[in-house]
């Protein structure tokens, strides 16, 4: 899916809200990453911005990549003369500009909170290619993006607008079979997006496949009960859901063999949010 002039061409917005040092932070991070020849797409704002002309500026930098690359990234950076840290171990590490007083940093993304959205090879496979602060990078799927946003359903933070805005911008575009799959067994959840999706522009209807709809539909209609009592909540926010596995007895969707986390990490990322 080729990407439209105006979607390469980031607004200048991009460039009149940031400032100098941390665009030049940005702009080293790309270096390292790609003279190290550290594969990697670039997700967050700035793909945000590329693909729908809406520009939020914020204190990191997102860049996707796969767990095994970890290393390499962050010894890059500390040859570079950057702290970095293992943030969340089951998902995500940063580098920082320590040289400000008030730092920038570089997250490394190679799964996501809830254990369920990790990068993997396809990711690399289906970026495309775009512009991140005047110079070329490749730009993390779309699809992937949506897929990762849709589990993000917290108290203070909600990317269900991203979600809506991405399928308003690309939905005639996507790969929905891809993105279909990404979902698998949680499929339901990108029903719920399509049907708001429906609400929030009733005129816009048209943009999201009738027989994407009608699959979806189907499927919702068609999942069993579950013989067990799990509780999927805790797949979109870690604390809004806590009292249903802690108090109620339901299982939680985050624990394998179901989830791909451990009751460590679990118990870590619960703490660590507190």
């Amino acid at each position: 899916m080729p990407l439209t002039d105006t979607q390469q061409a980031q607004p200048q917005a991009v460039f009149d809200g940031l400032e100098q040092e941390t665009r030049d932070f940005y702009l080293q991070a790309m270096q390292i990453l790609d003279s190290a020849e550290v594969p990697y797409v670039v997700g967050g704002a700035y793909a945000l911005a590329s693909y729908t002309g809406i520009v939020r500026h914020t204190k990191d930098f997102d860049t996707f990549l796969r767990r095994r690359d970890l290393e390499r990234a962050l010894d890059a950076f500390e040859r570079a003369g950057f702290r970095t840290e293992m943030t969340h171990p089951h998902w995500v590490a940063k580098a920082f500009n320590d040289r400000s007083d008030d730092p920038d940093f570089v997250d490394f993304i190679y799964g996501s909170g809830n254990g369920i959205c990790l990068v993997d090879d396809v990711w690399l496979e289906r970026a495309l290619d775009g512009q991140v602060l005047g110079r070329s990078a490749r730009l993390c799927p779309p699809e992937e993006m949506i897929w990762s946003k849709s589990f993000v359903m917290e108290r203070d933070r909600y990317d269900g607008a991203d979600v809506a805005h991405l399928l308003y911008g690309l939905g005639a575009k996507l790969d929905w079979a891809h993105l279909i799959n990404r979902f698998g067994e949680n499929r339901a959840l990108l029903l719920s997006y399509l049907i708001l999706f429906g609400f929030i522009y009733p005129s816009e209807k048209w943009r999201i496949p009738r027989d994407v709809i009608d699959q979806l539909t189907q499927s919702a209609r068609d999942e069993p009960e579950s013989a067990l009592r799990v509780c999927r909540g805790t797949l979109m926010s870690w604390s809004q859901f806590l009292p249903d596995v802690q108090e109620r007895g339901f299982m939680d969707a985050r624990l394998r063999p179901d989830g791909n986390m451990t009751a460590e990490q679990i118990e870590r990322w619960t703490n660590a949010q507190k």
